[in-house]
């Protein structure tokens, strides 16, 4: 299977698939087919922006307030809520900003000892640049970060990064080989520096630890799910203002405008019209849903697109995106295979034992590092007495004689005491997915040349 098929499937197969279905199935649907159609692409289209904004709020209530470096200081576990499919194998410098409060200035000193990655992200989940040891080589660098309107002097020797809107997230990465490598990373994540060009004129800057603390508010992506469709759109219309669309967002926008909602305006649907963008809504996220759950044949793995970070008018891919990754980074960057099916094509499931094998020339082909972690059919961490949520080349894992590797994934630990290093525990009778991870591929798995070997279900 191409690598973009599965999200070819939502955009070809896409909303208007489904919408086009109803409304030739019903009298009712035909004749609000406008609206509901709109309503749909309008959802799909401002839910990026929407879930960055509510994960910037709950970030704050997690982490601390904006426009301060937040230094993840340990690896999150299975409690963590705030952004599904964490990982841990990166210690996470992270940030919201407001450019309203900038321009700000970020220094990253030489850094030669681990991979780091330092991307910066606009309001829509667009990679507007991405300064780290593949971009940058190691070597240092002071940016200035300006938002879009802003026509100052670029000091000497900083860089000028623009950002498109004024929301603004750093979710930077620094290489983290296990957590006895903390210590090395911490003094790594001290280097970076975040502040105000102009300290006066800005408010917390100050740079502090962070740490990952239990909340009663809901995930990020469950609060959007709650929040209902007026709501929605009247939160969408008055984040566009500060983050203003794309040019080329004009078509959707100017459909918009005719239906009476723009940026900046009150949003005032009329009974019809909320009932038709609220079903439209729903249509979109059913067709969303259905094909995120829709078995591969077999046992391929799904490999994002390589616009992810960067992605136009794709507004489907996009909200996949957002929905189950938010913080994507550039595929140059990161490439991110997954999978729920097994070498059949059957769901992943805990009541089963499977072996993920590679041969020895065909181990993930990346410059830095890469790794397999499993997740729980909520996209979080599966709790485990070890703690283990992931494996990678990192880990003291034991190849076979030839090379090749075998990594055991079930709910009881192998019955062979030479498999428990390469053991990747789930839950018992419950389904999961694996994903990987793959920091600075190499061009074949970039092209699709390489691809994640299918997971065998071992027989009982």
């Amino acid at each position: 299977m191409k690598r973009s098929h599965f999200f070819k499937r939502i955009v070809k197969g896409s909303l208007r698939a489904v919408l086009a279905l109803a409304t030739l199935t019903t009298g009712v649907f035909f004749a609000f087919k406008g609206p509901i159609t709109l309503g749909a692409e309008a959802f799909v289209y401002g839910y990026p922006l929407v879930i960055m904004d509510i994960t910037r709020v709950h970030s704050a209530l997690t982490m601390g307030p904006a426009n301060q470096l937040r230094r993840v200081r340990q690896f999150p576990d299975a409690h963590f809520r705030d952004v599904v499919r964490p990982n841990v194998d990166t210690l996470y410098t992270t940030a919201f900003l407001s450019m309203k409060q900038g321009p700000w200035v970020f220094e990253m000193p030489r850094n030669a000892k681990r991979y780091e990655l330092m991307p910066f992200m606009d309001a829509w989940t667009n990679v507007f640049a991405s300064p780290g040891t593949r971009t940058r080589g190691g070597q240092a660098g002071t940016f200035l970060l300006a938002g879009p309107t802003w026509q100052g002097t670029v000091p000497p020797g900083m860089t000028l990064l623009r950002a498109p809107t004024d929301l603004v997230w750093l979710i930077g990465r620094t290489q983290t080989n296990g957590v006895a490598d903390f210590e090395t990373v911490h003094r790594l994540q001290d280097g970076l520096q975040l502040n105000a060009l102009h300290p006066q004129a800005a408010i917390a800057q100050n740079s502090s630890d962070a740490t990952v603390e239990e909340v009663r508010l809901p995930p990020p992506v469950q609060q959007l799910r709650d929040m209902n469709t007026a709501k929605f759109f009247q939160r969408l219309m008055a984040l566009m203002v500060d983050n203003p669309a794309a040019t080329e967002d004009a078509p959707l926008l100017n459909r918009l405008a005719h239906a009476g909602i723009e940026p900046g305006k009150p949003v005032q649907l009329t009974a019809i019209t909320q009932a038709c963008f609220a079903l439209g809504r729903w249509l979109a996220l059913q067709k969303i849903q259905g094909v995120l759950k829709t078995q591969e044949p077999e046992g391929t793995w799904r490999t994002p697109p390589l616009n992810l970070g960067r992605y136009g008018t794709d507004y489907n891919t996009r909200a996949v995106v957002a929905m189950v990754g938010l913080g994507a980074n550039l595929p140059e960057d990161a490439l991110y295979p997954n999978t729920h099916v097994d070498h059949q094509g059957k769901p992943l499931n805990g009541r089963y034992r499977y072996q993920l094998h590679f041969d020895a020339d065909k181990l993930p082909p990346v410059k830095a590092f890469w790794s397999v972690t499993a997740y729980g059919a909520d996209e979080f961490f599966i709790d485990n007495p070890l703690q283990r949520y992931a494996l990678g080349d990192r880990d003291a894992l034991v190849y076979n004689a030839d090379g090749s590797l075998d990594v055991w994934i079930q709910a009881s630990p192998p019955a062979m005491p030479a498999q428990h290093r390469n053991w990747l525990p789930v839950k018992v009778d419950e389904n999961f997915l694996l994903n990987a991870r793959l920091y600075w591929p190499h061009a074949s798995a970039l092209q699709g040349q390489w691809l994640m070997p299918p997971v065998q279900r071992l027989k009982d």
